[in-house]
């Protein structure tokens, strides 16, 4: 099927939203399938969870991390704007879905989990529920909206708040959790572990 065809078929928003949907439950499946579990260690469903230090955290439907993935949409609109310019907004919006799920699946890997482990400051984490999962592809896809109606100035600024924001909040962010990732920082690693609460 060629590129015009997908695009005569994705504009009819239900098929869009189809789309998406088969995107978000095969990223759902292919967690599943890897051990993953549907709402955490303890089975129970929860809103919010505002402790990154907690065993809650990336297990709950939202959670500071959620600010991130909202900046990852506004990121892929304004990448994909710039290489695919001439691609559809659908094909460009269901491309940013797709490398969410990827990046979702890549993070909830024995691989990246236990690089988490030992270069951040995320020592207990276990990977997400598969609840926390599709809410970052939900997050993923609102700042992507975002980026699409606001003006590129309200955009960065929406985006740098949401940085700034939480890392005087939480002491991490996108930002951050990039370059702790890639390359650790001790002396970042000790401001970040300052955060954390006392028993």
């Amino acid at each position: 099927m060629g590129t015009n065809r997908i695009f005569h078929f994705l504009q009819h928003p239900q098929r869009l939203l189809g789309a998406f949907l088969l995107i978000l439950g095969l990223t759902a499946f292919i967690e599943f399938s890897m051990g993953r579990l549907p709402l955490g260690p303890d089975g129970k469903f929860g809103w919010w969870e505002g402790s990154i230090w907690s065993v809650e955290s990336s297990q709950r439907l939202l959670d500071p991390h959620s600010f991130s993935h909202i900046v990852h949409g506004m990121l892929f609109y304004g990448l994909l704007h710039l290489l695919a310019r001439r691609l559809p907004l659908q094909i460009r919006f269901l491309t940013a879905v797709l490398l969410e799920g990827a990046w979702e699946i890549a993070e909830n890997s024995p691989f990246i989990i236990d690089r988490y482990r030992e270069a951040t400051i995320a020592l207990g984490y276990v990977g997400d529920s598969i609840l926390n999962s599709c809410s970052d592809v939900l997050m993923m896809a609102l700042g992507f909206w975002c980026a699409l109606r606001l003006p590129v100035w309200a955009t960065i600024s929406v985006a740098l708040v949401m940085e700034v924001g939480c890392a005087l909040w939480v002491r991490d962010n996108l930002t951050l959790n990039i370059l702790m990732l890639i390359h650790p920082i001790d002396a970042i690693k000790v401001w970040q572990s300052g955060g954390r609460p006392t028993p």
